[in-house]
């Protein structure tokens, strides 16, 4: 993420210039929870270039998909779920990617996973091999 997308720099006129609208227009999207911009202390509205590219995806959802604004509301707040969702799933993915395992033969001789920094269960006097694949990045 870049964090100039997220830099709220814009006045409400300035990001309804970049976005093609009228500033009243970005007060209602405000008013209905649309686009959300961040507030300055004086409680004046401030956009990022992220809040105008959501605000062009309100205009195009209702101008060229004829979606209602109840609907491009829940389109939004579903999209915000699924990058939510993806995030996790990546955290999650780099926890179990094979590389961070460690892979030992177990008490039946079998090669098998141990998460890192656990020991295999000796069984018995013998001895266990464990094979370390290092990371990938």
């Amino acid at each position: 993420m870049d964090w100039r997308e997220d830099a709220p720099i814009l006045t409400i006129s300035v990001a309804a210039e970049i976005a093609g609208m009228h500033p009243q227009t970005l007060r209602q999207y405000d008013r209905l929870g649309l686009v959300e911009p961040r507030r300055t202390r004086g409680r004046g509205r401030r956009y990022s270039m992220r809040d105008v590219r959501r605000l062009r995806e309100v205009q195009r959802l209702s101008q060229e998909e004829g979606v209602n604004l109840a609907g491009i509301k829940r389109i939004l707040d579903l999209e915000r779920e699924l990058e939510s969702v993806r995030a996790e799933n990546e955290r999650l993915r780099l926890i179990a990617d094979p590389g961070r395992r460690v892979f030992a033969a177990g008490s039946d001789g079998n090669v098998v996973a141990v998460p890192r920094g656990r020991r295999v269960q000796r069984a018995g006097s013998a001895g266990a091999v464990v094979l370390w694949r290092p990371r990938r990045d």
